[in-house]
């Protein structure tokens, strides 16, 4: 069943808890602020899920008529016009700032890979470290920070499985003891590759590492790694609050516009900064429902009451066709017209670090 947009309607309250995420509410009934349904989840819990997240679909995938379409259009990759722009994306790698209690500190590696640092914790979020990731060209710009200088990760996050945001050979540089905080279904992925701290939240669900609460939160976006795999884990984003202090990050992974970042905003309110993807948005009829274009992405920020907004998922992977330089120029276009404050746009080049 769709509403009057043609979208499906939002998951009911079993579809947002899941199957472990505590008591069902009664439709409409939202829970008290920044917490989460049935509690904070114990570290490395052993779940289990169903066999398809499809019903969380904010719209069906596309299907054969949508692909023959594309493939008549030949619509996947800028032109040369839209190339010549790879020497001006910006990539201006530094020193990463210090580690102040009580400061939070974001450094871009590039695409959706941010080095974060709050609560005593220093977070990798989707981390791809690699050069190529399958289906797609090679990197457009180097990695942002040498992986060799990165100081000792205790988490990460993955927003879902895509091969741009879940990299193998990236994970497989990590000490198998680091923690992992993964969509629910991806814990066995992880589990297998040897990994014995894997957290796996539904939506709305936190974990909580040190001075650091990890809460899960929706996406309009999908899953799939492999042709019989599709929506068999889950896609989200993530909300992570130094606990001590209450500032707070919003990483959102990869995610088309829609009616959660409304909601995640009411659910935690006070975003100090809102990591958000504004790249790889073209043909838009082929797109739109999983990647925010950049004037989306500022309206995204505004729903959710952020602070500062920090652009991603832009100039590191040709994933799409519009210009390599759009995404940036449209951002900082759709920024000013909504009478933001410029100091609060963090367009960081690729390496560069901010810190509040």
């Amino acid at each position: 069943m769709r509403n009057q947009t043609g979208r499906r309607p939002a998951a009911g309250p079993r579809a947002a808890n899941g199957p472990q995420g505590g008591a069902a509410r009664p439709p409409g009934e939202v829970p008290p602020k920044d917490v989460p349904p049935g509690g904070i989840r114990p570290l490395g819990e052993v779940r289990h899920w169903p066999r398809s997240f499809a019903d969380r679909l904010t719209t069906p995938l596309p299907g054969l008529r949508a692909f023959a379409r594309l493939a008549r259009e030949g619509a996947l990759r800028p032109g040369p016009e839209g190339l010549r722009g790879i020497p001006d994306l910006p990539y201006e790698p530094g020193p990463l700032p210090a580690a102040a209690s009580g400061t939070v500190a974001v450094t871009w590696a590039g695409h959706a890979s941010w080095l974060l640092r709050l609560g005593g914790l220093t977070v990798l979020t989707d981390p791809v470290w690699s050069r190529r990731i399958l289906g797609t060209p090679a990197r457009l710009t180097p990695v942002g920070v040498r992986w060799e200088r990165l100081p000792p990760v205790d988490a990460v996050v993955i927003s879902h499985n895509h091969y741009d945001h879940l990299d193998a050979a990236t994970l497989k540089r990590l000490p198998r003891h680091t923690a992992l905080f993964v969509p629910a279904g991806l814990a066995r992925w992880c589990r297998r590759r040897g990994f014995t701290r894997v957290t796996e939240l539904d939506w709305w669900e936190a974990a909580e590492l040190g001075g650091v609460r990890f809460t899960f939160v929706p996406a309009h976006h999908w899953s799939k790694r492999s042709l019989l795999d599709t929506c068999r884990t889950l896609w989200g984003g993530w909300v992570l609050t130094d606990v001590g202090t209450g500032k707070r990050v919003y990483f959102a992974g990869d995610t088309g516009y829609g009616h959660w970042f409304g909601e995640i905003g009411r659910r935690h309110p006070g975003i100090d900064l809102a990591l958000l993807p504004i790249g790889a948005y073209a043909p838009r009829w082929w797109l739109r429902d999983v990647h925010a274009d950049p004037e989306e992405a500022v309206r995204a920020c505004l729903e959710l009451g952020a602070r500062r907004m920090a652009p991603m998922h832009w100039a590191t992977f040709v994933l799409s066709a519009e210009p390599v330089m759009e995404p940036l120029l449209r951002a900082r276009a759709a920024w000013n017209r909504a009478g933001l404050p410029r100091e609060h746009l963090w367009d960081l080049p690729i390496g560069a670090s901010r810190a509040f």
